[in-house]
Parts: structure tokens; sequence; C-alpha cells
């Protein structure tokens, strides 16, 4: 049976009330002196030890002034989407949202990479020292690869893998390795691969907000996560791959919980299917399941759980099967972590300045849209155990889980620095926040996000 939910206006959205937009405005105020914290900190810190290990702290960049082919087609893109981005989400046709979402963020995407031309900003990426196209070759044989996957993590050992390679399972060099098995080798395809299905994270979360929030949270929320400065590090990373699987994991949930899907259980099998092939990409992103358990609690159902979990060992099934063992991997991930970078970054520092390199990531929209969210979340809670949540409340909600995993992260230390980039699959969930602002200033806050995104990729080199 179909899950039924009320409306109301959203929480916390005090249109026209000047203390709300007040209160916003020192949110946004409170995010810049974080991150003006973060830089001042770590200028000082880095200048001193070196310890940081990042030339632009707090974020993994070097100061480079410039421009390239991308900068008028990223300004006209920004410009479209603030001037026409509102009232074209609201009005346009159920069925052309998405298609149209995603297309704008593959522009938003795309133009934002080739500021840094088209070499240097995609087709050699993922060609560097530290990338997965680097191990190809040594892929011809899968199975003795897999089987062998974990000799070669830690650094020391013979022929150790490249960082990237050795702090993912297996999964994620596979996809390339596969890629370039049909054709499609080398750095040029491989950018485009990573651009455009990261880019589909964006139509993935706008089917979840439809699902268990409503159309209008969703098309309010459009605009917002079509221009999220997290785009500068979306082109061209494999973790705007990795954000991607993870959000179609949790949409395909979503429609299976509330049954607004023709074949709800071959979406739920299917949900588990990509949240054991996101385990099998990224280490870390196993907290995506706060985020299915998260969709289970606000539809009131477990009913796709059994199938979810059948989906979700298929591909660990299949990884060990081939022999390759996920927790010995992991274990050895730990320790390299530490032979490296990881074991020398301070954690005092990082475990504050990641939030900074978030709030980059996610732009000001976000902050002020996550202090709304923590204005409503008490009623959000009451609402919850009462089972009468309306959609803003049920945003607020999924929005609290993806900031609870976020700090899990940051929390284990494992994550210490390019979380602008590593975080991608859990900022995602942070910039629906945004719909809860006031209409009226919906076009001022994407200006915001648009500015801070330009800003990050005209003045900064950012790494990997």
């Amino acid at each position: 049976m179909k899950t039924e939910y009320r409306t109301a206006r959203p929480v916390g959205d005090d249109t026209g009330h000047r203390t709300g937009r007040r209160r916003d405005l020192i949110a946004a105020a409170a995010g810049i002196l974080l991150v003006t914290a973060a830089v001042l900190v770590g200028r000082s810190i880095q200048d001193s030890d070196g310890s940081l290990y990042v030339h632009w702290p707090p974020l993994l960049a070097s100061w480079y002034p410039h421009t390239g082919p991308g900068t008028p087609a990223a300004v006209v893109v920004a410009a479209a989407v603030v001037a026409y981005g509102p009232p074209l989400a609201d009005r346009i046709r159920r069925r052309a949202l998405l298609p149209t979402a995603w297309a704008a963020s593959l522009a938003w995407v795309l133009s934002l990479a080739l500021i840094d031309g088209w070499g240097r900003g995609i087709a050699e990426r993922l060609t560097t020292k530290h990338e997965y196209l680097q191990v190809i070759d040594r892929f011809q044989d899968i199975g003795a690869a897999l089987r062998g996957f974990d000799d070669h993590i830690l650094i020391g050992s013979p022929g150790n893998w490249p960082a990237h390679v050795a702090g993912h399972p297996p999964g994620a060099t596979l996809t390339f390795v596969l890629l370039d098995r049909i054709g499609l080798g080398g750095g040029a395809w491989a950018g485009v691969w990573c651009i455009v299905v990261g880019s589909s994270a964006v139509p993935a979360a706008l089917v979840t907000l439809r699902a268990l929030a409503d159309e209008r949270l969703a098309r309010r929320a459009a605009p917002f996560l079509v221009l999220a400065p997290v785009a500068v590090w979306t082109g061209t990373s494999a973790d705007a791959y990795f954000a991607a699987v993870a959000a179609w994991s949790v949409a395909l949930l979503a429609l299976a919980a509330t049954r607004s899907v023709r074949l709800p259980r071959a979406a739920a099998f299917a949900s588990g299917l990509l949240y054991g092939l996101t385990c099998y990409l990224s280490y870390g992103l196993t907290l995506i399941a706060i985020l299915l358990l998260t969709v289970l609690v606000l539809t009131r159902t477990a009913r796709p759980f059994p199938l979810v979990l059948l989906g979700a060992l298929v591909v660990p099934a299949a990884f060990t099967l081939a022999g390759y063992n996920w927790w010995e991997g992991y274990r050895l991930l730990v320790e390299r972590y530490y032979q490296g970078a990881g074991g020398l970054r301070p954690y005092s520092y990082w475990v504050w300045a990641n939030l900074a390199c978030t709030t980059i990531a996610a732009g000001l929209a976000t902050v002020a849209g996550l202090r709304r969210t923590a204005a409503g979340a008490p009623g959000a809670v009451r609402a919850l155990r009462t089972g009468t949540t309306c959609a803003s409340q049920r945003l607020i909600l999924l929005t609290l889980m993806a900031l609870l995993a976020l700090l899990a992260a940051d929390l284990s230390g494992m994550s210490k620095a390019e979380t602008e980039r590593i975080w991608q699959p859990f900022i995602l969930w942070l910039l629906p926040a945004a719909a809860l602002l006031p209409t009226g200033t919906r076009r001022g806050w994407l200006t915001a996000q648009a500015v801070v995104a330009l800003l990050v990729n005209h003045l900064l080199w950012t790494g990997w």
C-alpha cells in the first residue's frame, strides 16, 4: 500500500520575516568565518612545519589565477540558472524536470572543468601518477589481479599501487579497466565517464526528494543541486562517479519504499545491488547505509529490506569468489594511510578544517539551509515519533542523517584533508536544505553559490 503523506509549509520557512532572513545571513557569515579561520590557521601550520600537506589550506589546491575556454560558458550557465532556474523548476512539466536538471548539471560541471582546458581539466586528470589509469595494464588477467590486490596496498610492498588504487577497493579500478576493454580507454573517456555519470546524482537526488518529501520541495531544490560549488570537484573526479552510484541506490530504495514505481521489488533489489557496488568503490561509503536506513524509517516500512539485503550481497559475493578480501584490504588501507601523509596531518586541525572544506563545496546557500534544518529539527523528530511528518520535516530528517554520516567520516580520522572531493556522496544530500529558504531570496543565494564555484575554479588549481 502506498504511503500517504501530508504537506505543509517548510519548517523554518519564515518567508517575509526579517528575523529568519537575518539568521540565514548570520549562518552564512559564520560559514565564511570558519573558512577564513581554516585558511589562516592552516597557512600558519603549513608555513611552520608543512604537516598539512596541502598548498592552499584547507583545500588541496595551489594559488593559480587563470581563465580558460570554459570561462565564458561557466558564466553563462551560472547566469542562466540564477535568472531562469527557479521559475523554470517551478513550472516545467514533471517528466521534463529530471532530464533538464541533469543537462543543466552536466553543462555546469563541464564548463567549470574546461576553465582548466580540455587536457588539464578533463583528459589528463585521471592519468597522473596517483590515478587508476596508471595500472590498467596490470589487470590483463583480472582474476589474478583481484586475488593479489591486497598484496600491493602497503607502501614498500612489491609493485605497490598508486595512492587512489590502494585507497579504494578494486571495484573503482575495475570500472576503468572495463571501459578500456570495450574500447573507451584513456583519460578522455575516463573523464567524460566520471562527469556524465557523476552529474546524474542530481536527478537521483530529485527522485528521492519527490518520493520522500513532495514535488514542490524537489522543484525548489533543483536549482541548488545544479549550481553547487561541489561541481568544481565533480569534473573530473572518480568520487563523482561513486557519489552517483550511491545516490541512485538511495533513490531506488525511496521509490521502492513508497511504492511509487511500477516494480517496487525490482527497485529494492537494484538499490541493494548498487549499495553493494558502492562499498566496492570506496570503503568509506559503507556509511551510505545510514541514508538507506533513513529512507526506511521515514517511510515507516521494512518491506523492501530483504530484497535490498539480497541485492547488496551480489557484488561482495562476486568479488569474494574472485579472491578479493574486502576486510583485509581495509585493514591494510588503514596501515597505508598512516604510512603516508594521513599519518602526519594533524587531526586537531583537520577535524574542524574538513568542515570548512565542506562549507566551500556545499556553498553558503546550503549553510543557510542547514540553519533552517537545525531550527526545524526538534519538531521533525517529534513528528517522526508520532508518524505525522510533513514533507519539509522529512527533508530535514534526511539532511540531518546525511550530516551525521559526514560527521562520522570526519571523526574517524580517515578523512584528513581532500574532503571537498572525497565527501561528494554526503555533500549531495546537504544541498536540498536550500529548498527551505524563502522564495524571494532564492536568486540571491544561487548567485552566492555560483560566485564561490567561479572564484575557486579561477583562482586555484585544485588537486587530483
